[in-house]
């Protein structure tokens, strides 16, 4: 063995060893996108950051094997013989594929993590809704008991012999209003 190819050799199989942890990156990826479709928990969101910074060290540590690789397929040496130098060339492509496919996960990430805010913001938004619903529903209806509960002497219908049924008439009449509205608009 000439020691120009024992170089490639070993730089290679360090190559091969990083598709194999993009295979297994890609299973994580895979299972965090799966659990994240499935809830929106905390530990996903830990998942996330987690695959994140694996991505980061990934990279890290591939891009400079790159420009190594470039350096030795475009470095004319006496050192390096003819039939090597076909190798580098296929080890260089290797690394580029390794690097596209860290920046292609590097997307995937963001993408997840963006998903991730995207459904927790619409569980508040459906939170929201329901919690918008019952107020305005009871905000006519604490007014007129409001009104009601204040100690006026001079309201006709506090004397009057249907005056606290009318009164529950109408406040139920407002709430079956507001609720008929709300349906109208497929609110709820």
């Amino acid at each position: 063995l000439d020691n120009d190819y024992l170089a490639y050799a070993l730089i290679d199989t360090l190559v091969d060893y990083y598709f194999m942890v993009l295979e297994n990156m890609e299973d994580e990826i895979e299972r965090v996108e799966d659990a994240l479709i499935v809830s929106t928990d905390m530990d996903i969101l830990h998942d996330i950051y987690h695959l994140k910074r694996k991505i980061i060290i990934l990279r890290k540590a591939v891009l400079p094997l790159r420009d190594l690789a470039l350096k030795l397929e475009k470095t004319y040496s006496p050192l390096i013989s003819k039939e090597t130098r076909l190798y580098l060339t296929d080890l260089y492509d290797h690394v580029i594929q390794i690097a596209d496919a860290i920046e292609i996960f590097r997307d995937i990430v963001s993408d997840l993590l963006g998903l991730y805010h995207s459904s927790i913001n619409n569980r508040m938004n459906e939170v929201m809704k329901v919690l918008t619903i019952i107020s305005t529903t009871f905000i006519p209806l604490s007014f007129i008991t409001g009104l009601y509960g204040m100690n006026f002497e001079y309201m006709p219908e506090l004397r009057w012999h249907w005056g606290y049924p009318a009164v529950w008439g109408v406040i139920l009449l407002v709430a079956l209003c507001m609720i008929g509205f709300f349906k109208k608009k497929n609110w709820f």
